[in-house]
């Protein structure tokens, strides 16, 4: 009797395998038209203790999250492509006024990263546009985000040369930095949207490094 069981057993699980992939594959036995063999279905695994649900594909499209961009993923998206554009400003100054190779390279660098994220930032714009009504607040919410240098800091980056640029640049960017870190982080607590979640975690992981790499520097 135990050998029976045991070898119930043994053979029950490769019929639920193959059963599992008839289903998804769609194959059949022998040429015969089994109902619904031919018909995809999407395995969804369930919560921890629960049992995992055969879903067809309809249903799993409607099973998916909603993630609808909300007024928090419109803002952070707006505002950090100002926030980029201040910190393109900013590096485009170093080639004729860095004392330090340092301190070029990692102008190039910031460059290099953060003007193809205005790309992408402005494209997501593009797919969702930000509802009627809603919008910045000009130049009140130019000064307003974090970490943005005034238009006197500016001036005196522009008009600095050789080590007095090298250290104003620095403490600038490490201020713009932790700015664009605090604009990633309220996205990430309110924000909806994936990509937009996407966007600020890699701005948390190459800003974070790159303070790191300043603060060595100074």
């Amino acid at each position: 009797m135990d050998m029976a069981k045991g070898l119930i057993r043994s053979t029950a699980v490769p019929a639920v395998v193959l059963a599992l992939a008839c289903g998804l594959t769609g194959c059949q036995d022998g040429g015969a038209d089994a109902a619904g063999a031919d018909r995809p279905v999407v395995i969804a695994p369930g919560k921890p203790g629960d049992k995992a649900r055969t879903l067809s594909p309809e249903q799993a499209a409607k099973a998916r999250p909603d993630d609808t961009p909300n007024a928090a993923d419109h803002s952070y998206v707006r505002n950090m492509i100002e926030h980029h554009r201040q910190a393109l400003t900013m590096s485009a100054l170093a080639p004729e006024r860095a004392g330090g190779e340092p301190v070029k390279r990692l102008a190039q660098r910031i460059a290099a990263a953060q003007a193809p994220e205005i790309g992408a930032m402005e494209g997501w714009r593009t797919k969702h546009p930000e509802p009627a009504g809603a919008g910045g607040g000009g130049a009140h919410a130019h000064h307003a985000m974090p970490g943005m240098a005034s238009e006197q800091q500016l001036k005196e980056l522009g008009a600095a040369r050789g080590a007095d640029f090298d250290r104003l640049f620095l403490r600038l960017m490490i201020t713009h930095h932790e700015g664009a870190l605090k604009m990633a982080g309220e996205a990430l607590t309110d924000g909806n949207n994936v990509a937009v979640e996407e966007m600020a975690t890699d701005v948390v992981a190459q800003q974070s490094a790159e303070i790191h790499r300043m603060r060595a520097m100074g």
